[in-house]
């Protein structure tokens, strides 16, 4: 199975939706909560190329992006086989 590692803050509604998808997935994830930590929230704009919003994404060290890119992967039929055979880029 996939590492997936997912920064959030606990009343982002794009964070709740990508939580949801994942676990209607019954996909196992690591959520580390940027909330209230500058150092923390740093750490994750580094990983994903600048962006400071949240969630943002990474399956297997692998950028995904936000709510709505794990949703666009979904759709186009790419999640999946992501989730299931841990793909690393």
């Amino acid at each position: 199975m996939a590492r997936i590692e997912i920064y959030t803050t606990p009343t982002c509604p794009y964070c709740i939706a990508a939580k949801k998808l994942l676990t209607q997935k019954g996909a196992a994830f690591e959520e580390i909560s940027v909330a209230g930590d500058p150092e923390g929230r740093q750490r994750m704009s580094v990983r994903a190329g600048g962006r400071t919003t949240v969630p943002q994404i990474f399956i297997d060290d692998r950028h995904i992006g936000g709510c709505d890119d794990l949703y666009a992967l979904d759709s186009r039929g790419e999640l999946d086989p992501l989730l299931a055979a841990g793909v690393a880029s």
